[in-house]
C-alpha cells in the first residue's frame, strides 16, 4: 500500500522517484552546459510556505551542477545600510552574468511575505512593490534573462506534521526558528498575502507556477521536469579534454610518508577484523599508515 501525507496524498514509491530523479539530473547537467556555451541567464525564483520543501527541491537541482555555473542565493537579513538602499538593490548584485544559473532560495519576494504579515515594512514600502515588482522583472526579461518563478504550496497539515518532524529530530531541529512557526499562528495572514502578491505579480510573462508539495517526492519530480522545459536548452557536445598519460619517473625521491601527519583511520573500525585468533584488525590509532605502497599526495 503506498505511504501518505499528512493529508492523506499517497507519495510518489522511493524506486521510481529515484529512477526519475536521476533521469532528470542528468538532463540538468546538459542543460547546464547548454547554458555555459551559449552564454544564457537563468533565474529561478523559489518561492512558498516554510517546510513546503523549497531547500529540498533546490539541493535535488543543483545536486551534480557546477558551483561555478549554478549558484543558490539565500540572502540574510539587509544591513542597516542595505535598507537605506532602493529595495531590489541587493537583488540586482546577484543576478547571473553570462554562462550563469542563479536559484533564489527566497528573494525580493520577502516584501510581499514575510516582510508585510510581521510589519517589517511599512504600507507605502509595500505598495510600492507591488508596483515595482513587475516592471523589475520584465526588466530582465527585456534583457534577455531567462526567469522562471515557483512557489512551492503545502496544506497547514502537512506543514504542522514537518514542523513537529523537525523538532523531533536532532539534526533537523536548526531549521526551526520562532520566525518559521509563525506560519503557524499566521497561517490566514500569510494566505492573503500570497493571493496579494499573485494578483498583483503574476503576469503572462512572469507568470507564478505552483508547485504542489504536499509530496515532497513529487514535488521534486515536478519543479525540475518544468525547469527543464522552460529553458530553450538543446544537447551541447561537452569538451572533455583527453586524460594524459603519466610520464615515467625521472628519479625525484620524495620524502618518507612517516614525516606526514594523517588523520586517525577512523573508517578502520567499520572494516570486519581479519586474519588469525586474536587479531583486532586496524584501529584509530592515530599512527601513520603505511599499508599501502601507491604513490599519494
Amino acid at each position: 500500500m503506498a505511504k501518505k501525507t499528512a493529508n492523506g496524498t499517497p507519495r510518489v514509491d522511493k524506486k521510481a522517484y529515484e529512477a526519475e530523479l536521476e533521469r532528470l539530473q542528468e538532463q540538468l547537467v546538459a542543460m547546464q552546459e547548454w547554458v555555459r556555451a551559449t552564454g544564457a541567464r537563468v533565474v529561478v525564483v523559489c518561492e512558498g510556505r516554510d517546510a513546503a520543501g523549497k531547500g529540498s527541491a533546490i539541493k535535488r537541482i543543483t545536486q551534480y551542477l557546477s558551483p561555478r555555473v549554478a549558484r543558490v542565493v539565500a540572502l540574510p537579513a539587509p544591513s542597516d545600510r542595505q535598507k537605506t538602499q532602493w529595495y531590489f538593490q541587493r537583488y540586482v548584485e546577484q543576478l547571473p552574468a553570462g554562462g550563469e544559473i542563479v536559484i533564489f532560495d527566497r528573494s525580493w519576494y520577502n516584501r510581499a511575505g514575510v516582510e508585510r504579515v510581521m510589519g517589517f515594512c511599512t504600507d507605502e514600502e509595500y505598495e510600492r512593490f507591488l508596483v515595482q515588482a513587475p516592471i523589475f522583472e520584465q526588466m530582465l526579461i527585456d534583457d534577455g534573462i531567462i526567469l522562471l518563478k515557483y512557489w512551492f504550496s503545502v496544506s497547514d497539515v502537512e506543514q504542522e506534521a514537518r514542523f513537529r518532524s523537525r523538532h523531533s529530530d536532532p539534526m533537523r531541529q536548526w531549521k526551526l526558528s520562532p520566525m518559521d512557526l509563525e506560519s503557524i499562528t499566521r497561517w490566514e495572514e500569510y494566505s492573503e498575502a500570497k493571493d496579494q502578491m499573485f494578483a498583483a505579480t503574476d503576469r503572462s510573462q512572469t507568470p507564478w507556477h505552483v508547485v504542489e508539495s504536499e509530496d515532497k517526492r513529487a514535488s521534486r519530480i515536478n519543479v525540475i521536469a518544468h525547469l527543464l522545459d522552460s529553458v530553450p536548452w538543446e544537447r551541447v557536445e561537452p569538451d572533455v579534454p583527453d586524460i594524459p598519460e603519466r610520464p615515467a619517473p625521472v628519479g625525484y625521491t620524495r620524502p618518507p610518508r612517516t614525516s606526514q601527519t594523517y588523520v586517525p583511520d577512523r573508517a578502520a573500525e567499520l572494516i570486519p577484523a581479519t586474519g588469525s585468533k586474536g587479531s583486532s584488525g586496524s584501529r584509530s590509532t592515530g599512527k601513520r599508515s603505511t599499508r599501502t605502497k601507491s604513490a599519494k599526495g
